[in-house]
């Protein structure tokens, strides 16, 4: 079993408010979730409006699948958001 995870920063500098915050994360892991077989959900910075971070993992039997996977997630996420990709963790367990 190859468990692959990735944590993906993002910079939002045009949001004013937590809840215009809320409503871009939601609208990515839902996004997401219906897209692509992986576990996705914001993982740090809740408080800070102008910051996203997003987890997400998947499990596979191959780990050249398990990066095909994240790198496609990634690619998604940055074409369907305006928000800047600043940063971005992967881990192939």
């Amino acid at each position: 079993m190859i468990i692959g995870t990735c944590t993906v920063c993002l910079r939002a500098d045009w949001v004013s408010s937590l809840k215009e915050k809320r409503m871009i994360v939601k609208s990515i892991t839902e996004k997401v979730k219906h897209k692509f077989n992986v576990s996705i959900a914001e993982v740090d910075l809740q408080d800070i409006h102008k910051s996203i971070v997003i987890g997400f993992a998947c499990v596979t039997n191959e780990a050249s699948h398990a990066d095909s996977i994240i790198d496609n997630v990634v690619n998604f996420i940055e074409s369907n958001t305006d928000a800047v990709l600043s940063d971005i963790s992967k881990e192939i367990l």
